[in-house]
């Protein structure tokens, strides 16, 4: 059996997933009247502490669409340059809201809040763009999965309060971050204007996300939804896998987090590897000591078995999933092993 690790996205549906897809009640969810859709929607968006939910294909569309409505054309967000909101969804904060991106400093995809103070542009000063948003992504996965202190964005959620700006959380992996904290969904939700929940990643859902808000905010997220063309009909079918992974695949990713440390530890211990990042979640991200070995490493592993991703010059990434299990790690252990430089 092939170990994929190459991202979390890669999982497939469970048993019971792929049975309550089946008998998931359906109805026309772009008239409001899917009732599983509805029902993801509504407990999403209490979990989080908030008033409404919008069940969206993607965690691209999500983000873009919370972006659009905190936004007009010439503002600016603010953010880090891994964010998945600038590096991964082709330029849609430029090309679909018009905003333009300034990028904060920070350690592995986190910053502070002082950071967010001193990138804020004067909005009495014509000549910049005002600042309007700031995103927080939680896990990094740029930072290797790296977690958030919660405690700073408290200071965050307080700077951008007495400034006037809007905090949304890309939070793609917020479940991973919830259970490696031991925080809780509530207690991150209310820190932000909005959220973004993948269900696709840890949780195994095979597609879907969820953007939660206020009533007034999702009711125009709901608009831009269907301008951007992500307006479903009998979405009930995939919306229910969600509500199966909220019941069945949230503890669990503590074992995720524990195989990411095994392969972070083994990693740490080859000779061709010069860093391992701290692994805090389910990423694990490493960087060779020589660049121009990173295809050789890669095709190694893919020989025996085991898919790895190149993340950047002599830099290759690793995340685990439900569907990696014991003998996964073992062997993609033994593969790292036995690969010479």
């Amino acid at each position: 059996m092939l170990v994929d690790l190459r991202s979390d996205t890669v999982t497939r549906p469970t048993p019971g997933m792929r049975a309550a897809m089946a008998e998931a009640e359906v109805g026309d969810d772009v008239f409001g009247e899917d009732p599983t859709v509805n029902l993801l929607e509504q407990r999403t968006a209490a979990l989080f502490g908030k008033e409404a939910g919008l069940f969206c294909p993607s965690g691209t569309m999500t983000n873009q669409i919370a972006v659009n409505v905190h936004t007009r054309p010439g503002d600016e967000v603010l953010c880090e340059e891994g964010a998945h909101i600038y590096r991964y969804e082709g330029g849609g904060v430029m090309a679909n809201s018009g905003c333009s991106v300034k990028f904060l400093l920070h350690d592995r995809g986190r910053f502070t809040a002082e950071a967010v103070r001193s990138a804020h542009s004067d909005p009495s000063n014509p000549h910049l763009a005002r600042t309007r948003l700031v995103n927080i992504e939680n896990t990094s996965n740029r930072g290797g999965g790296a977690l958030w202190d919660i405690r700073e964005v408290q200071r965050i959620r307080t700077t951008c309060t007495d400034l006037g700006l809007a905090l949304h959380m890309d939070g793609a992996r917020i479940f991973n971050a919830i259970i490696a904290t031991g925080s809780t969904a509530l207690a991150w939700g209310e820190l932000f204007d909005s959220v973004s929940i993948c269900l696709s990643k840890g949780l195994g859902a095979p597609v879907g996300s969820v953007l939660v808000g206020s009533k007034a905010f999702i009711q125009e997220a709901r608009r831009i939804r269907k301008r951007f063309g992500g307006g479903m009909r009998q979405a009930g079918i995939i919306a229910a896998a969600g509500l199966y992974a909220l019941d069945h695949h949230v503890e669990r990713l503590a074992e995720d987090h524990t195989h990411a440390v095994e392969l972070g530890r083994a990693l740490a211990g080859h000779a061709y590897v010069s860093n391992v990042f701290p692994v805090e979640s389910n990423i694990v991200v490493c960087t060779l000591g020589e660049a121009d070995k990173l295809d050789a490493l890669l095709q190694h592993l893919e020989q025996r078995g085991v898919r790895a991703m190149a993340f950047g010059p002599g830099m290759m990434r690793m995340v685990t999933h439900l569907n990696v299990d014991r003998s996964c790690i073992d062997r993609t252990i033994q593969a790292l092993a036995s690969f010479a430089v």
